[in-house]
């Protein structure tokens, strides 16, 4: 039986903007959410690290409202999922295993993903190996780590600070890569999930699954999804910050064109975390191209 937290349900309630109640399932164990709201073709978005499905609130309003089913699954150890405690649990292996058999239990078809940061990985290795599921795909700030990828001076300053760092702060470092402070309330409802250093378990070890060598694990899955993506002709769009500190535009560029197209729209003063940036103009876009 795998040793978890389950963040208190009275903490999670009355988070600014953020009214969608959860879906509840369970998978060894572990009691994972995930948001269902609205009716139409299924679009799923997927997070990274550290935030949790509230990542997602002012982008779904404008896709639900054009006539398309949000689904957000909160990724164990995040949000309102369960959160294992030992860093040894966490890999990419196990996180694309525990979201695979959603899009079964859901049975979705014709299916939209949204990827973001570690939700890239995650969400692009579901597409490569589900394709009868899976028909587009929009990308935002992410990318696939093979191991031989050049990391920014910013991100491996993040890494070692995660790494020596028990009590992560999570909601001060989404602050921090956003491009306008998104006020206390919202980063309150980053921090909710997590009232003590062992619920955050997953915000530390997603940064030390990042393979930063070919040997490392992950990195021939990464490559091998960054292959099959090449030539892929689904529909793709790939949506950028300008001033994201982590990823930049350059690196939205180059990935792009490893996929196969180009940065459709890049989001104007907007860093890492750009759906707190311009959440709604986000959700426009992806429901204009939609439809």
């Amino acid at each position: 039986m795998v040793e978890a937290f389950r963040t208190p349900d009275e903490l999670l309630e009355g988070l600014p903007d953020f009214p969608f109640p959860s879906e509840y399932r369970t998978l060894d164990g572990l009691r994972l959410a995930h948001l269902d709201v609205g009716e139409g073709p299924p679009v799923v978005f997927f997070h990274g690290e550290p935030t949790w499905s509230f990542l997602w609130r002012k982008v779904i309003v404008p896709v639900r409202d054009a006539g398309f089913r949000c689904i957000a699954p909160d990724l164990p150890g995040f949000g309102r999922s369960d959160k294992p405690v030992e860093l040894d649990w966490y890999s990419y292996d196990r996180h694309v295993a525990s979201v695979a058999p959603l899009l079964e239990q859901l049975d979705l078809r014709d299916a939209t993903l949204v990827v973001h940061d570690w939700g890239g990985p995650i969400g692009l290795r579901l597409a490569v190996e589900h394709p009868e599921r899976i028909t587009r795909i929009v990308v935002l700030d992410t990318g696939l780590f093979t191991g031989h990828q050049t990391m920014s001076e910013t991100w491996m300053a993040f890494r070692d600070f995660v790494e020596r760092t028990v009590d992560v702060p999570v909601g001060l470092l989404v602050r921090r890569a956003c491009r306008r402070d998104p006020g206390d309330e919202v980063i309150a409802g980053y921090d909710a999930p997590y009232p003590n250093a062992a619920s955050k378990a997953g915000a530390r070890a997603f940064p030390l699954m990042l393979p930063l060598s070919p040997e490392m694990p992950g990195a021939e899955s990464g490559r091998r999804v960054l292959e099959a993506l090449r030539g892929d002709e689904r529909p793709k769009l790939i949506l950028w910050a300008d001033s994201d500190p982590v990823l930049s535009l350059e690196t939205g560029r180059k990935f792009a064109a490893a996929l196969g197209t180009d940065v459709a729209h890049v989001i104007g003063d907007a860093g890492h975390f750009l759906q707190e940036d311009a959440g709604e103009e986000i959700g426009r876009l992806i429901a204009d191209w939609l439809r």
